[in-house]
């Protein structure tokens, strides 16, 4: 419901913006390359907080390197 009243009123707003005449196209222009922009900005943000937040440790895995390590180094000596 949401998603088509927002389409109905974009809708709307762009007749209204266009009636305007070149003024109105340089204006819907603004603003929708200001809205992509913003969103590419946005999306760079999650993409650089992402990574941190969804490192986690695995222990399992962890504590097999540690014994791999402990093993061959008992193996050399």
């Amino acid at each position: 419901m949401y998603l088509t009243l927002s389409i109905i009123g974009a809708t709307i707003l762009g007749y209204l913006i266009f009636s305007f005449g070149e003024v109105g196209i340089i204006l819907g222009f603004g603003v929708i390359v200001g809205c992509l922009f913003r969103g590419l900005y946005l999306l760079n943000e999650i993409d650089k907080r992402l990574p941190n937040a969804a490192i986690k440790r695995d222990k399992v895995k962890e504590a097999l390197n540690q014994y791999l390590a402990e093993r061959d180094a008992a193996k050399k000596q």
